[in-house]
């Protein structure tokens, strides 16, 4: 059995040590010191009571000095919070009620395994999160969360139809100049190698 290596980070030095001897006791895992060369962790187990601000500056510290993916146990999250962890690099939130060693362990696996987790209830209030945060601030703004804006999935969307430069120039009221420079922006941007590329995401992200 491949053990996957995990360090861990709690609030406080009981949730500390209690949550590491559950896991030191499973031959899943291989607990490995935070920071540590040697052995660095694959997932990194963080243990809070809320997701408040210095909580999610030490996740960005953690996505920002680590490779290792990171799994939230956390007594309290609401959908906001959840938005806000995911930005950080969470990619499994477990409730401290449900963290039994068994179900912590599979999320573990789990998030290793390039996966995420998410308590079913969660993931109903993300997606509505998600849908309001398109239709309210994002959306107004010609923005989307795919990071195309609404002038540029048009333009897309008329490559794909087949038209050239001039054409989509005249059908969306812009000079060729502009296409272009708009084309270039999100092949650059997006690391796309042409149009093609380009025309291959945007029908993946189930924008045309």
């Amino acid at each position: 059995m491949e053990r996957t290596t995990v360090a861990l980070r709690a609030q406080d030095p009981i949730s500390q040590a209690g949550v590491a001897s559950q896991l030191r006791a499973r031959p899943e895992v291989s607990m490995t010191e935070w920071g540590a060369e040697d052995l660095p962790p694959q997932v990194t187990v963080v243990v809070v009571d809320a997701v408040d601000e210095e909580v999610l500056r030490m996740l960005r510290n953690i996505q920002r000095t680590s490779t290792s993916r990171t799994v939230l146990v956390t007594t309290d999250i609401d959908e906001q919070k959840l938005v806000s962890a995911a930005e950080c690099g969470v990619a499994g939130v477990v409730r401290r009620s449900e963290a039994t060693p068994e179900h912590l362990v599979h999320v573990i696996g789990t998030v290793a395994r390039g996966e995420g987790h998410l308590p079913s209830d969660l993931l109903g209030r993300l997606l509505q999160e998600v849908g309001r945060l398109q239709g309210q601030v994002l959306g107004p703004r010609g923005l989307h969360f795919t990071g195309l804006a609404a002038r540029e999935v048009d333009v897309l969307r008329l490559v794909a139809e087949g038209y050239d430069t001039a054409d989509i120039a005249t059908k969306l009221a812009y000079s060729e100049r502009t296409i272009k420079n708009v084309l270039h922006s999100v092949m650059t941007r997006l690391q796309l190698r042409n149009r093609s590329h380009a025309v291959a995401y945007a029908m993946r992200q189930g924008l045309i």
